[in-house]
C-alpha cells in the first residue's frame, strides 16, 4: 500500500498510483536516530540483574530495554549509511564501534514524502533494525522471525510494529529492519548498474533486506536465536518482498521458511492505475528511471550517476511514486526471474510457505480513495472504474455478477470486484504453483468485525476483514486498536501460535489449537475468524467466473 494523494489526479488512471494506502501510512510519530556509543557502567556489565539488556554483536555492544514480557533493542545499525557515493550502492558492512551503544530508540526512517498524516523523512542514514526477544530467552536457541514492513515500497518503518506479544507468547526472536524506499531503494537506471552496485540497479531495497538477513546469520545467537532457523515474513509490500526473496538466487540459505501476507507477487494489474509495487520488467522500470533522471536535470547518461547523487533528498523523494512508481525490478541482477515465473517453474528457494490474504482486501483502498478524493463511490463512478479495468463485454458481465443492489453501497461493490479479481483468486493460483514444489499452508483472515483505524474515517459500508486488518492480531499498533472482544483476543493468541509454530517447525499445528490442513489445491484454506474454520476460497471469491474474464 501507499500513502494518500500527493499529486493531483486528472483521471481514473491515477487512482491506483496515488492511493496504495498501507497500514503504516496511517501512523504518525517521529523516529529518531540510533544512539551514540557510551562507556559501560561498572554496575551494568556482563553480570547482575541488568546484564541481559546488553548484547555484543559482531560490530559492537548494544544496550536495550527489558520489561515484564520482553527485551527490546532498537536502532541497531546493520549496514553503513547509504549516503554520498553509497547512494544507489549495494549495502556495505557497518563500521564497528567501541563501548556500548544505546539501543532504546528506533533508528531513522528511510527517506519518504509525507503520507496521510506522517511527516516526511529526509534522512538517508536509515539502515537500522530492531530485535525483540522474550524477557528470558533461556538455554534453547529460539526461532528467528524477520519482518519486512509494508507501505508500497515508498513509506513506513520497522519501528511501527511492536513485537513484544509475538516474541513473548510465540517464544521467538523478532527482527525488523528498515530498508531503502522509493527512488532511493528502487531506481533502475543504466548509469547505476554495476560499479557500486553488486547487481544491476533497481533492487537496492531488496539488497538491504538481504544484508539484514546476513546480519541475522552472524548475530542471532547473541540474542538467543537460532541462525539455522530463520523465517521471513511481511505484509503487503513486505509480502511482495518475501516473494522476491524466495525468487532471488542470492538469498538461498539465508532463511528457512516464508510467510506471505496480502502480497502482490504475480500478475500486472490490480486497479485502474499502474501496478507500482508489483515486480515489473527491467525495461519498464528503467524507462521510468530514465524519465525521472531527465525531470531532475540528469539527462546525460555519462554524468547521470554523479548528477543524481548530487541531488538533494527532498528533490528526489517526490519522484518515488511517479509513473510506475517504486518496486522490484525483474530481469538480470538480483531478480533474474519474476516471482511468478520462478514459482511456476520451481526455480525458487524451496522452503515451507504460509500464504494468505484478508477476505475483504480492497475495502481499505476504496475507503482511502474516498477520503483522498472527498468523493463517495457512486453507481456511475463504479461503472467508470470497471470500464477502466475490463473490456466492454466483460464489464457488462461483471456488473451483472456484482450489481450495486446486492451491496450496502457502490463502494462495497467495487471493493468486492477488486478483492475477488486481484487478491483472492491470484492467491489461489500462487498457492497451487508453490504447492507443486514445497509445503504450503494457506489462510484467509476473515474476522468481519476487525477493529478499524483510529486515524481514518470509516466508509459508508462495513469495513470487514480489510487489507492489513490482521496486523493488530500479531503486533502492537498505535493506530489499530487491537482485539477488542474475548473472541478476538483468542483469535490473536491462536494466530501468534500458528505464526510462531510455523517459524519453529514449518508446520503451524500444535496441540490445543484448531487443526490446519496443508494446502491441497482444492480451494479450501484455513479461515482465521471467530470461530476458526475452513473456507472454500474459490467459491467465496467466484474464481470460476473470473477465469472467464479477459482483463
Amino acid at each position: 500500500m501507499r500513502p494518500l494523494y500527493r499529486h493531483p489526479a486528472p483521471g481514473l488512471q491515477r487512482l491506483g498510483t496515488v492511493v496504495v494506502l498501507l497500514t503504516a501510512a496511517l501512523l504518525s510519530g517521529s523516529m529518531v536516530g540510533g544512539g551514540a556509543a557510551e562507556t559501560p557502567s561498572p554496575n551494568r556489565g556482563d553480570h547482575g540483574p541488568a546484564a541481559s539488556t546488553v548484547v555484543r554483536t559482531d560490530d559492537g555492544a548494544v544496550r536495550g530495554r527489558v520489561d515484564s514480557t520482553a527485551r527490546v533493542f532498537q536502532g541497531i545499525r546493520y549496514a553503513a549509511p547509504p549516503v554520498g557515493d553509497l547512494r544507489w550502492a549495494s549495502p556495505q558492512r557497518a563500521k564497528p564501534w567501541r563501548g556500548v551503544r544505546d539501543a532504546t530508540k528506533p533508528g531513522n526512517r528511510c527517506p519518504q514524502a509525507a503520507g496521510l498524516i506522517d511527516a516526511p523523512s529526509t534522512t538517508e542514514d536509515c539502515l537500522f533494525l530492531n530485535v525483540t526477544t522474550p524477557r528470558v530467552p533461556g538455554k534453547r536457541k529460539l526461532p528467528v522471525m524477520v519482518w519486512f514492513h509494508g507501505n508500497g515500497f515508498i513509506s513506513g518503518a520497522a519501528g511501527l510494529y511492536g513485537a513484544r506479544r509475538l516474541a513473548a507468547e510465540g517464544d521467538v526472536i523478532v527482527v525488523s529492519p528498515n530498508y531503502r524506499l522509493g527512488i532511493f531503494g528502487f531506481l533502475a537506471h543504466p548509469a547505476l548498474d554495476h560499479g557500486k552496485a553488486r547487481n544491476l540497479s533497481g533492487n537496492f531495497g531488496l539488497e538491504d533486506q538481504q544484508a539484514a538477513l546476513r546480519w541475522v546469520r552472524r548475530n542471532a545467537a547473541a540474542f538467543g536465536g537460532d541462525p539455522g532457523n530463520v523465517t521471513i515474513f511481511g505484509e503487503s509490500a513486505g509480502g511482495t518482498s518475501v516473494c522476491a526473496q524466495l525468487a532471488a538466487p542470492t538469498s538461498a540459505g539465508l532463511f528457512h521458511r516464508a510467510i506471505v501476507q496480502s502480497a502482490q507477487c504475480t500478475g500486472d494489474k490490480w486497479s485502474p492505475g499502474p501496478p507500482t509495487w508489483f515486480p515489473l520488467p527491467r525495461a519498464e522500470r528503467q524507462k521510468n528511471g530514465l524519465k525521472v533522471a531527465v525531470k531532475v536535470g540528469c539527462a546525460n547518461p555519462v554524468t547521470a550517476a554523479a548528477c543524481l547523487r548530487a541531488k538533494s533528498v527532498g528533490k528526489l523523494a517526490k519522484w518515488s511514486d511517479v509513473g510506475v512508481g517504486s518496486g522490484p525490478t525483474v530481469g538480470g541482477g538480483f531478480l533474474p526471474l519474476s516471482p511468478e515465473r520462478a514459482f511456476a517453474t520451481g526455480r525458487f528457494n524451496r522452503v515451507p510457505v504460509m500464504q494468505g490474504t484478508t477476505r475483504d482486501e480492497h475495502r481499505l483502498f476504496t475507503a482511502a480513495i474516498e477520503v483522498a478524493t472527498k468523493k463517495v463511490t457512486t453507481p456511475a463512478s463504479y461503472r467508470e472504474q470497471l470500464a477502466a479495468l475490463f473490456r466492454p463485454a466483460d464489464m457488462r458481465r461483471v456488473l451483472v455478477r456484482y450489481p450495486v443492489a446486492r451491496f450496502h453501497s457502490a463502494g462495497e461493490a467495487l471493493s468486492a470486484v477488486v478483492t475477488d479479481w486481484a487478491w483472492g483468486c491470484p492467491a489461489e493460483d500462487r498457492d497451487r504453483a508453490l504447492a507443486a514444489h514445497t509445503p504450503v499452508y494457506a489462510y484467509e483472515f476473515a474476522d468481519e468485525t476487525a477493529p478499524w483505524f483510529t486515524t481514518l474515517r470509516a466508509p459508508d459500508f462495513p469495513t470487514g476483514a480489510f487489507h492489513g486488518a490482521e496486523l493488530q492480531y500479531l503486533f502492537d499498533d498505535e493506530q489499530l486498536p487491537g482485539p477488542q472482544t474475548p473472541a478476538q483476543r483468542q483469535l490473536s493468541t491462536t494466530m501468534i501460535s500458528y505464526w510462531s509454530r510455523f517459524a519453529a517447525t514449518g508446520n503451524p499445528n500444535s496441540s490445543g489449537r484448531p487443526g490446519w490442513t496443508q494446502f491441497q489445491s482444492d480451494g479450501w484454506v484455513q479461515s482465521l475468524a471467530t470461530p476458526i474454520g475452513r473456507a472454500d476460497r474459490n467459491a467465496e471469491h467466484q474464481c470460476a467466473f473470473w477465469k472467464t474474464i479477459d482483463s
